[in-house]
């Protein structure tokens, strides 16, 4: 969701820097802002004690992170951390919610968007259930892959630890996995990069 930032800044929005591996917000944080990506990108992720991560999402240029919370005044589910030196705009909730109700073109991209969101998160729960390593990287390949020609095989912008992050994988299956996906050429591993 891209919300104009000429709107943004004239209902009082702030652009604030983060440096990779900055934190934006934590779990169990409560939900106040809007965050818009100016410039960078976000990982939105959950950690257990043991210290695994498990990735949510990336967000990256003209993408808004974090919103469910804000509607239904709970606390965030997730941790957001710039995944690179990110520019973000950040708007009160009160804001935003003004927003919404002075354009309803707006509120409806919201809605869409939340949409999109649960739909993807619902796939995302199927994947993660199936229990074959290379069935789960296959389907974070296919839900991240960029192009639009599908048989061009391109160069996946994940480290193998990231990859598990998102999978609930544990990094040593992700080397194995993929491994044994090159030699079926379902990907192409050339100078340690993964092409998919």
């Amino acid at each position: 969701m891209q919300i104009d930032l000429d709107l943004l800044f004239t209902w009082g929005a702030i652009a604030k820097e983060y440096k990779k591996g900055e934190m934006i917000f934590c779990e169990d944080e409560m939900a106040n802002f809007y965050f818009q990506i100016i410039e960078g990108s976000i990982r939105m992720f959950n950690s257990n004690d043991e210290g695994k991560e498990f990735t949510q999402g990336y967000f990256s240029n003209g993408q808004s992170f974090g919103e469910p919370p804000l509607f239904i005044d709970k606390f965030y589910p997730s941790t957001a951390v710039a995944f690179q030196d990110s520019k973000i705009i950040k708007l009160s909730k009160e804001k935003l919610l003004k927003i919404l109700e002075e354009y309803p073109a707006i509120q409806k991209k919201f809605l869409n968007l939340m949409c999109q969101r649960i739909h993807s998160k619902a796939l995302t729960s199927k994947d993660i259930i199936n229990q074959k390593p290379e069935f789960r990287i296959m389907a974070f390949l296919n839900a991240h892959k960029k192009g639009e020609n599908n048989n061009d095989k391109e160069l996946v912008p994940f480290t193998r630890q990231e990859m598990a992050n998102f999978t609930g994988l544990r990094v040593e299956t992700v080397i194995r996995a993929l491994s044994k996906m090159s030699k079926c050429k379902k990907v192409d591993i050339i100078n340690h990069k993964i092409y998919y």
